[in-house]
């Protein structure tokens, strides 16, 4: 697993010609959720899109809104939202 901050999906991969300087100052480029703000130094991951990013912790809000949506999430659903937010069964 990559220890990238920020993954990029729906952009097709460019030719690795740059320098290892270039690529360090990529890497240090800051990215901001379009939903929270939050740029990348301040969350565990970012993932971007075609014109829009989202932070992990925007994700997971996300996946427990959509699995909350029905009211009454599986077993598996709940297990893994109680271990998200660290709730102890």
């Amino acid at each position: 697993m990559s220890d990238d901050k920020v993954v990029s999906l729906g952009s097709k991969r460019k030719e690795n010609k740059s320098t290892k300087h270039e690529q360090e100052q990529n890497n240090n480029e800051l990215v901001y959720c379009s939903f929270c703000g939050r740029p990348n130094t301040q969350v565990i991951k970012m993932v971007q899109g075609p014109g829009v990013n989202i932070c992990s912790e925007c994700t997971m809000i996300a996946v427990q809104y959509l699995i909350l949506q029905d009211r009454m999430p599986s077993a598996e659903a709940q297990q893994i939202l109680d271990a998200f937010w660290g709730k102890a069964r």
